[in-house]
């Protein structure tokens, strides 16, 4: 059964950091995109890294958020730095697969407090 678990998320003051975790299980990882969702906004893409390592940012994230992973475990990462109010959300991993059909995790929530 193919699942991808985040974790990671909670409550960090303006200008904190956090790193989060995706967890991947019946399946090698691949291209994997992170994707955030805030309250009352649509889902929006965040990042994405290939199996090569090479990674691409939306603009708004570009210089603080950096996307990283670990074969050997599975797993994707996104370590988050000089956090803002704006970066409040559920954070989700995502494979252009599972995309596809619309399946997602339950995600994890981050909240940037001012």
């Amino acid at each position: 059964q193919v699942q991808l678990v985040e974790s990671g998320g909670g409550l960090v003051q303006t200008g904190g950091s956090l790193r989060l975790s995706c967890v991947a299980s019946g399946m090698s990882l691949n291209i994997m995109a992170w994707y955030r969702q805030a309250p009352g906004k649509q889902r929006e893409p965040v990042g994405t890294i290939n199996s090569a390592g090479e990674t691409n940012y939306v603009d708004s994230v570009k210089g603080r958020f950096l996307i990283s992973r670990d074969n050997a475990k599975n797993t994707v990462y996104l370590q988050m730095h000089n956090l803002k109010p704006e970066d409040t959300a559920v954070y989700y991993c995502n494979t252009p697969a599972r995309l596809a059909v619309g399946s997602w995790g339950q995600g994890t929530q981050v909240t940037v407090s001012s």
